[in-house]
């Protein structure tokens, strides 16, 4: 699957996610404010954000895709982790509200007992947005894509925070009100833990971080590679959803530059069969001249 068709696919998850925020956006809005319910109000109001969330993916897709140009020669796979990295800050903006909302309902007393509706609403939302989430986590391992990742963690957490909401208006129906607020503030502290792990991992890749043991595995793939007598350095990073790997070999000195070149292309093969590396660049030295 070549790069523009992982974008593409990913670019599909990405208008799931936008699609059902809207849905049920407006669903929530509506019903929280026929049924007097604070919780599922609030619940709609923090999908309409999570819409903006989506769109700046979305956007983030759309760069990606561009072919490169002269000041872009590698590309513009990386505005994919800039746009994840924008999903964490909103998300993070969100689970600081949810527990600065749920510390403030300690001293708020509700005026009015929520419908019933409003709880088996809030609970519906949070099955269809968890279906999403699984649907969209699947979908990032398949294009190996970190901001349809991100938009995971954020359907996710949506369905935490719904989950929340029909816990605290089935408390007052059960005469257990503390439970809003419990649910508000252990959903809020995971969706800030979510959007940390979102901006923790966007910013190590923007940063050229990349994953040790993988590097020791090409490295492993690149030393038993035929016609290879020794691996100098091997280093990786990330564009996007794209490995690109620049590696030093050395080789039999009296080898001819074809046969030298044969052995750098079985490297690409195995690196990108075994690895799914897109792109590779690899030095060769004479074996002899090493120390």
């Amino acid at each position: 699957m070549d790069a523009n068709t992982q974008l593409k696919l990913a670019e599909r998850g990405a208008w799931i996610s936008i699609f059902t925020y809207v849905i049920l956006a407006v669903l929530k809005l509506y019903i929280g404010k026929m049924g007097h319910s604070e919780g599922l109000t609030a619940d709609g109001l923090n999908n309409t954000t999570d819409v903006i969330s989506s769109i700046a993916i979305l956007i983030g897709l759309k760069i990606s895709q561009k072919p490169p140009d002269e000041d872009h020669t590698y590309g513009h796979y990386r505005a994919e982790s800039i746009a994840s990295l924008i999903a964490a800050f909103i998300m993070m903006t969100i689970g600081l509200q949810v527990l600065i909302d749920g510390i403030q309902s300690i001293f708020r007393e509700q005026a009015v007992t929520p419908d019933w509706l409003t709880a088996w609403v809030a609970l519906f939302c949070a099955i269809i947005m968890y279906a999403v989430s699984l649907y969209n986590f699947r979908l990032s391992k398949k294009i190996n894509s970190s901001s349809i990742k991100a938009v995971a963690y954020d359907n996710r957490s949506d369905a935490l925070v719904s989950i929340g909401a029909f816990i605290g208006i089935a408390g007052t129906y059960i005469g257990i009100g503390f439970l809003d607020v419990l649910a508000a503030i252990i959903v809020g502290v995971i969706i800030c833990k979510t959007a940390w792990q979102i901006f923790r991992d966007s910013s190590h890749a923007l940063t050229d971080g990349f994953d040790t043991k993988l590097l020791y595995r090409m490295e492993e793939t690149i030393i038993h590679t035929a016609g290879v007598k020794k691996v100098i350095t091997v280093k990786a990073r990330l564009q996007g959803n794209q490995i690109l790997v620049d590696a030093t070999i050395c080789v039999d000195p009296h080898l001819n530059v074809i046969e030298s070149h044969e052995i750098t292309e079985k490297i690409e093969e195995q690196l990108k069969d075994k690895h799914h590396v897109s792109g590779s660049l690899i030095h060769i030295e004479p074996y002899q001249y090493v120390k």
